[in-house]
């Protein structure tokens, strides 16, 4: 979600009962953040039909589960009333056994659908990408062959809209690819293979100054950069975490790229100016680079995607602390401030109404003065499992926890 528009009707405290518009129960799990269209807001979820491990918060240091459970699953796209929170719609995408393991604090319904307004498209990683109108109907699906993953932690990037195509990344073990599709018709328009290994960053569509491009995070190559056709513009190689999960965006006309698993001695962060060309390898100082607007070395995230808010550089933890950094130079504002009672946060953060909010894995949502000093102004609870990002929609924020989906919003502006 990133960063929304300042409206007073958004919230800066909550419970499960104070300014909660309506609070829906959702089938099964999934770690997908809602999305919204018109009045209309959809999700998706996957039912097992037996009892099987929970996802779990935490982390686990390599330690996947190497084979799928073996009992039958439902793999579900809901749509609810942004006004009342009633499902409107749900859709069987598939039904079967999975067929590849997942890591323990992941779902199999862990990307976020995307919409362009008539349709929505809806991704299951290592399943395929099913397309629906508004109204429920399926319009077109892709089949997607599962490849193995890293420590089994399967597949989690979402999909993206660019122009009249759906883009998906399938980065794994075996053959990695960047594929494009018609939003229309779901005839596949391109398909690139990638020489990457497993990665979980959704890819970014990057609208600068001088073109649209799609921009990869990776291993192999830090960034690559594709044009809306396919063809790879630029790449850039140079040291990065082992394990890419946070998401590329862009701020002040620069493009962010990180990674930060906990145990590597590379996590990085990148930002680099538009206009790039070619292979670009990085020199021993990256910051020296023509294309590099600023580097650090050793302050990137593991799991969440950071964000820029009022020019700052907001990186959430997974352990628990916050570092924020200018966002034009990179010079430091505070580092490694430390949220309280060991919290461990998965979810991204988002910002508004000059506030910036940190959602952990307990279900505290911290809300945080943007001031030079870390000052956590309020604390709210939702005491339940939380791993999705938020959505804000029309002056209401949209939480999702493990099993319920909260429409909350300001009531005193009503």
């Amino acid at each position: 979600m990133g960063v929304a528009e300042d409206d007073p009707k958004l919230p800066e405290t909550w419970s499960k009962t104070e300014n909660v518009d309506w609070v829906t129960e959702v089938p099964g799990w999934g770690w997908s953040g809602p999305i919204n269209a018109g009045r209309k807001v959809f999700l998706t979820a996957v039912i097992n039909d037996d009892k099987y491990e929970m996802p779990q918060k935490g982390l686990y240091l390599g330690q996947g589960r190497q084979e799928p459970p073996k009992t039958v699953h439902h793999w579900m796209v809901y749509c609810l009333d942004l006004d009342s929170g009633e499902i409107v719609w749900k859709h069987e995408a598939h039904r079967g056994l999975p067929q590849a393991p997942r890591h323990p604090k992941s779902t199999y319904a862990s990307e976020t659908p995307v919409t362009d307004g008539e349709r929505v498209y809806t991704l299951f990683g290592d399943l395929g990408l099913f397309s629906y109108d508004l109204n429920g109907n399926l319009l077109w699906s892709h089949k997607i062959k599962p490849e193995p993953s890293i420590f089994g932690y399967g597949a989690a990037a979402s999909p993206v809209v660019c122009g009249d195509s759906v883009i998906v990344l399938y980065d794994n073990q075996g053959q990695s690819f960047l594929a494009a599709f018609d939003k229309k018709t779901g005839k596949q328009l391109w398909r690139a293979n990638r020489d990457e290994r497993s990665t979980w960053a959704t890819p970014f569509v990057w609208k600068n100054e001088q073109r649209t491009e799609i921009i990869t995070n990776g291993y192999n190559e830090v960034v690559r950069s594709y044009d809306p056709a396919g063809k790879l513009l630029w790449t850039m190689k140079g040291p990065m975490s082992n394990l890419v999960i946070p998401s590329p965006f862009a701020s002040h006309g620069n493009l962010f790229i990180t990674s930060g698993y906990i145990g590597d001695r590379e996590r990085p962060i990148y930002v680099m100016r538009p206009g790039a060309e070619g292979r670009i390898t990085l020199p021993e100082n990256p910051a020296e680079h023509e294309s590099m607007a600023w580097h650090l070395p050793m302050a990137g995230p593991y799991n969440t995607s950071p964000i820029v808010y009022r020019d700052r550089y907001y990186t959430v933890h997974d352990r628990g602390f916050l570092t924020c950094h200018d966002a034009r130079t990179g010079e430091e504002v505070f580092d490694k401030a430390r949220f309280p009672g060991g919290a461990s946060f998965t979810s991204s953060p988002w910002a508004y109404n000059g506030k910036v909010f940190c959602l952990s894995e307990d279900g505290q949502t911290y809300v945080l003065d943007t001031g030079n000093e870390f000052k956590i102004l309020a604390t709210n609870s939702l005491d339940e499992l939380c791993m999705a990002c938020p959505a804000v929609v029309q002056g209401k924020l949209l939480l999702r926890t493990a099993s319920k989906l909260y429409c909350i919003s300001d009531h005193s502006t009503k």
